[in-house]
């Protein structure tokens, strides 16, 4: 693999990461809520989960996705209502739990676990991954070193896309005075992960 097309990949990652989506709203919850603590846990269980579809990708089963209707349509509804179940959490939140109780009321290990589960659900990124990959692997030149590059690459630019999606969360935590506020903002997040889930569920299989 050529740097220029490393640096294509590196791009095209880029902009894909900064679209705003289920990973990014998770993110900033947490970073409000929690703190840059929680968001570091919530940021490397979006890694763990997205390296799990990028093995799973490698092994073949990210075609098996992309075409079985059926599979796609499985994980499709299991992340939809996840998502949606996340927003009516963060809803209810709102009216009744201030900053410090929900930050003792969930460990960082229960952050990272619900981190893994919103990227696992997502089939739209295995299969995106599974279609993505293939053009940028040169097939004149080893497949694992060029999979492995493009792996640790887009795990290592979503990081530092949800570093920064959390670094600007605490600024706007910053900006919140009282617990109106609060439940405004929760609120608000709830909403946004209640849409990502009904956009998800009206996916179709390409």
């Amino acid at each position: 693999m050529t740097f220029e097309w490393w640096f294509a990949y590196l791009l095209t990652s880029t902009l894909l990461s900064l679209s705003p989506g289920s990973g990014a709203i998770n993110t900033m919850t947490t970073s409000i809520n929690h703190g840059y603590r929680g968001a570091v846990a919530s940021i490397a269980g979006l890694q763990t989960g997205l390296g799990i579809h990028i093995v799973l990708v490698g092994v073949g089963l990210g075609t098996l996705f992309s075409r079985s209707l059926l599979a796609f349509e499985i994980l499709k509804w299991a992340g939809a209502a996840y998502l949606i179940w996340l927003g009516i959490q963060q809803w209810r939140a709102a009216g009744a739990i201030d900053l410090h109780t929900l930050a003792q009321t969930q460990s960082r290990g229960r952050l990272f676990k619900r981190a893994i589960f919103v990227n696992l659900t997502n089939p739209k990124s295995i299969v995106f991954l599974a279609a993505l990959f293939p053009q940028f692997i040169m097939p004149q030149q080893p497949q694992l070193a060029q999979y492995l590059i493009l792996g640790v690459t887009t795990i290592v630019v979503d990081m530092i896309v949800m570093t920064g999606y959390a670094t600007l969360a605490q600024r706007i935590a910053a900006w919140i005075k009282g617990p109106k506020q609060m439940k405004a903002l929760n609120k608000a997040f709830g909403s946004l992960f209640m849409l990502v889930g009904a956009l998800l569920a009206s996916a179709r299989h390409a």
